[in-house]
């Protein structure tokens, strides 16, 4: 049975059934058992909840996200654990799962290698008693001497124990005090012999460690104070079985790691079955690394942080479906498909931005090594700030759109709905950076937030000053005493153009920054849904919303709005919204805004202007003035019908950065 089913047939009869569309003799043939017990573990696993007409949604996301991790970095296996509802620590869960995973590969006769850490301990505390003959677990490192409960002596005795196993320890420091101590003493033949037992290991299980501040390599006093440690925590990212690692998965080197006692990542890799068990979302940027460097061929981890590895990724799937949200709409029981103007699905995004190249050749330009990477054909001034921003595509014309002379000066692009992975930010970054620092501007979701967070890591590795600002203006995303969990939608393009325009007038990369922060502060959106949109992958609706039903606050990538209702007319969802910002919207009587009416695909532009109409109205019974008015798509959502109203609060300086010209691809002013 497949790990990641763990050892539930249910669910793996489950899956063929609702998933792979397979018969019950098929399933049976696939299963190696009979059709009546087919039949058995279907009738059990309706009466369970595990399957419907489809798979339940939770059980789907596990198994979804798990089959396209292994896919992307071929593992042999991958299990994804369910977010935690149980009350239960992280740690205590991957631990639990490493060990049910474990106590199923162990055969007599194996040398197990382990690595240290809480995740290792926790499974080795989760193992149940095994009694088969001749086990041997083999410490992956050398000792430490700091005061914590989870150092490798501890992990391969407490897993040695619940094994019955025979406990073999390196009996050395992890690291020394020089490389010559440390050739002396691999030279020595207890020593020798100790790493001999560890090579031939049958299997290994670690952990993978952060090197962010706070993590727990530096509870080890692994990493002593000095020079050499700062060289290596530079350029290292993530930590497997005791060796640093750079964001890309290669061997961190440096003269610490020179110094260090324990099994190389090559012969690690050497190892046939490697076992990695990790999770935390502030540990993606090291397990995805680590899943770069083929470390690991079977990943256990959690549903948020395999989430997040895939985003990071820029993995092309619905994964905000996979989580929780209703499967869409079906017709005579099958579910709709949608139709779409496209060739194959995996080539939609380079097939796209050649024909924006082909339309727009004097705005904008891909670079020749990171085609996803795309800058303005103007060249960068020197001493002017650099203006970088990004995310999905299938929103467009955002974010593409919006790069040209007095607005961005780079756009990393991601798949469908999925943040752009890390490099093309970074060759961005490069490609604008004249030595006044660089701005990164994009919209508060997870996977943008890791992935630009990454790629101004790796800047500052090349002595570049990167700055970010993330939009926050969707007022129904969040309350207003959490606004900084607030998604960024629409209101991007008023945050993009005064950031662009102080940064085309010369202003520091401070300035810019201040700018950008004060015009997300006054720059509130409300949208809504009245039909669903589907990703060219899989020409199927991302939610379901009945056919006379609305949604206020939806995102747009589908994520849930605040409230679902019969739909109502134009101006009675107008007033809904306007209601929302004029809450939060510091302008009174006599002051200037700004209105974006914005289509989130298919709203056609008749019904825009209904709404703009009505948005006039109620702005000038409050003796609001409308300084400036866009209506049009900026901010799509695909195909999705539905529109969003955003307002920017003006002051003097706003309204004159908002009036500075600018030329892009897709919009122009002044």
């Amino acid at each position: 049975m497949p790990l990641h089913f763990r050892n539930d047939p249910l669910l793996w009869a489950g899956w063929l059934y609702a998933q792979d569309g397979m018969t019950q003799n098929e399933i049976a043939k696939a299963m190696g058992i009979s059709r009546a017990t087919v039949n058995g573990y279907l009738a059990e696993a309706r009466q369970r909840g595990i399957v419907t007409l489809t798979m339940e949604p939770a059980r789907l996301s596990e198994f979804m996200i798990a089959r396209a991790l292994k896919e992307r970095f071929r593992l042999s296996d991958c299990i994804v654990i369910p977010d935690g509802a149980t009350g239960s620590a992280l740690v205590d869960r991957l631990g639990q799962a490493g060990a049910r995973v474990l106590e199923r590969l162990i055969r007599p006769g194996d040398t197990v290698g382990i690595g240290w850490g809480r995740t290792m301990m926790a499974l080795a505390r989760s193992m149940s008693t095994q009694r088969m003959a001749d086990l041997s677990v083999v410490q992956l490192t050398g000792g430490m001497t700091a005061p914590i409960g989870f150092t490798p002596e501890l992990c391969v005795s407490r897993l040695a124990t619940a094994m019955g196993a025979r406990a073999v320890n390196i009996t050395a420091p992890a690291i020394v005090s020089s490389v010559a101590v440390r050739d002396i003493l691999m030279e020595e033949m207890v020593l020798r012999g100790q790493f001999e037992t560890a090579r031939r290991a049958d299997k290994v299980v670690f952990g993978i460690c952060s090197t962010r501040p706070g993590s727990s390599l530096f509870e080890t006093r692994l990493v002593p104070e000095g020079e050499e440690a700062e060289q290596t925590l530079r350029h290292a990212i993530g930590m497997v079985a005791g060796r640093f690692i750079d964001n890309r998965g290669a061997p961190a080197r440096g003269p610490l790691d020179a110094r260090m006692i324990g099994l190389t990542l090559e012969e690690i890799s050497r190892i046939k079955l490697r076992i990695a068990v990790a999770g935390g979302v502030e540990k993606v940027p090291a397990i995805l690394a680590a899943l770069k460097g083929h470390y690991a061929n079977v990943l256990i981890t959690d549903a948020a942080t395999a989430h997040g590895i895939l985003q990071a990724e820029g993995v092309p799937a619905s994964l905000n479906a996979l989580r929780g949200m209703k499967r869409s709409q079906v017709e005579e029981g099958n579910p709709m498909k949608t139709k779409k103007l496209i060739n194959d699905p995996k080539n939609i995004i380079e097939e796209m931005l050649d024909g924006i190249i082909k339309a727009h050749p004097h705005h904008v330009r891909q670079l020749e090594h990171s085609p996803r990477s795309v800058v303005s054909v103007a060249e960068p001034r020197k001493g002017k700030v650099g203006i970088v921003i990004g995310g999905g595509s299938g929103h467009e014309p955002s974010f593409v759109g919006f790069v040209g002379k007095g607005l961005a000066d780079g756009c990393a692009v991601g798949n469908v709905f999925a943040s752009p992975p890390p490099d093309p930010i970074l060759e961005c970054t490069k490609a604008v950076d004249t030595g006044a620092g660089v701005l990164y501007l994009y919209g508060n979701y997870a996977g943008d937030v890791m992935n630009f967070d990454m790629a101004a890591e790796m800047a500052s590795m090349e002595d570049i000053e990167v700055r970010t600002v993330v939009t926050t203006d969707d007022v129904a995303s969040a309350p207003i005493d959490q606004k900084e969990k607030r998604r960024g939608v629409a209101g991007n393009f008023f945050v993009f153009k005064m950031a662009g325009a102080a940064a085309d007038r010369m202003a520091s990369l401070d300035e810019c920054e201040r700018i950008a922060r004060k015009a997300n502060e006054r720059t509130f959106t409300v949208g809504v849904a009245l039909s669903p949109c589907s990703l060219p992958q899989t020409l199927r609706h991302n939610f379901e919303i009945g056919l006379n039903e609305m949604e206020i606050g939806m995102g747009i990538h589908g994520e849930p709005g605040v409230v679902r209702e019969p739909l109502r007319s134009a101006d009675e969802v107008t007033d809904d919204i306007l209601e929302r910002i004029f809450a939060e919207l510091p302008a009174k009587e006599g002051s200037k805004v700004a209105v974006l009416v914005n289509s989130l695909g298919s709203t056609p532009l008749m019904e825009l202007y209904v709404i703009n109409r009505r948005v006039h109205e109620r702005l000038a019974r409050r003796g609001i003035q409308v300084h400036a008015n866009w209506v049009g798509t900026y901010c799509s959502s695909l195909e999705m019908a539905g529109m969003s109203i955003t307002l920017i609060s003006l002051d003097d300086e706003l309204t004159e950065l908002l009036d500075h010209p600018c030329d892009c691809a897709m919009f122009r002013a002044g």
